[in-house]
């Protein structure tokens, strides 16, 4: 995903190791590594069973700092904050970080009252961290702090090095598995959500991935994840009920939804992403009333994963309810 508004907020970037004491917000709450949760705290955190919807949000909106007011976001489960880069802290993220500690706490009950739980989402398109060279275990230490550090119900992973990917040397593949084994260490399965990104291509089984693509990192650490939020779009294609659900196409060769579950991936862990409006991809968009009937489909061959969308305010509560309207209906 594109964080369409990175060059605004330069300025308040830092690297993320100097996020508590750089920045112009709050001072983030007690280090709670070691922290024991009460019970209603762990039964507040519990990662949500699929069906999983899904909504991003980077675009600045005046008047509104954070997620959008839950009104308008109803029917997704998850609001995902875009971005935490390598870098610093930016966009939707940045904002949520200067509110104070109160407001926060505010905004989270009214969303957990409306069953929505709030996640940072790392990296994006602008961020390249194997290819620049940060390390995987130090970066998803500072990451992991973030999270509980700004009382975030997990984080989503949009790792998206393409230069690292393409090299098909492996490393790519390697960061992502390390990374994602140390962000585990410091947010408990159960307790903070861990989702992943990918595009669609990735998950592709004998595509000349020598590094064994997606798949290896799912063999490797997908008991650690929750959920995929797979980008089926900016990809030339999947833009049909068939080539979305049963039949890629032969150039991304069993990257449908149920052809990745054939290869081993729990279809309840596959969710369907697409742009909110045709301006929020290059290609890969789908009216929300098609995309609806695609969910039927796919729902009566048994599948359950859910939906997402980059980003709100394209994709807003009538977007969901639309999308939902003949599967699992608001």
């Amino acid at each position: 995903m594109v964080s369409l508004s990175f060059t605004k907020l330069v300025a308040l970037c830092v690297g993320v190791s100097g996020l508590s004491s750089v920045l112009a917000i709050p001072a983030p709450g007690p280090n709670i590594f070691g922290r024991n949760f009460s019970q209603h705290e762990l039964l507040a955190r519990a990662v949500p069973s699929a069906p999983h919807f899904v909504v991003y949000t980077d675009r600045y909106i005046n008047g509104v700092a954070g997620p959008p007011p839950v009104s308008q976001v109803k029917g997704f489960n998850v609001v995902a904050l875009a971005f935490l880069l390598t870098s610093g802290v930016f966009d939707k993220a940045q904002e949520w970080a200067s509110l104070s500690a109160t407001q926060r706490k505010t905004i989270k009950s009214q969303y957990a009252a409306a069953g929505i739980k709030i996640i940072v989402s790392a990296f994006g398109a602008t961020d390249i961290p194997t290819t620049s060279g940060a390390d995987a275990v130090a970066t998803a230490n500072k990451m992991a702090q973030f999270v509980k550090d700004y009382d975030l119900d997990g984080i989503d992973v949009d790792y998206e090095d393409f230069g690292a990917f393409d090299a098909r040397d492996g490393r790519a593949e390697n960061w992502i598995i390390d990374f994602t084994k140390q962000l585990r260490s410091h947010l408990p399965q159960g307790q903070y959500i861990l989702t992943h990104a990918p595009v669609a291509p990735w998950f592709a089984p004998n595509s000349g991935w020598a590094g064994g693509g997606y798949m290896k990192v799912h063999e490797e650490v997908g008991s650690m994840i929750d959920w995929y939020n797979i980008q089926f779009y900016n990809q030339n294609e999947y833009t049909s009920c068939s080539g979305l659900l049963t039949k890629s196409s032969s150039t991304w060769a069993e990257t449908s939804i149920f052809q990745m579950a054939a290869n081993g991936v729990p279809l309840d862990k596959l969710v369907i992403g697409k742009p909110g409006g045709p301006a929020d991809a290059n290609n890969g968009y789908m009216d929300p009333a098609t995309l609806a009937g695609c969910l039927k489909e796919a729902k009566a061959k048994g599948w359950n994963g859910g939906a997402m969308s980059w980003q709100f305010p394209s994709a807003d509560a009538k977007w969901i309810s639309t999308v939902r309207s003949q599967s699992f209906p608001v």
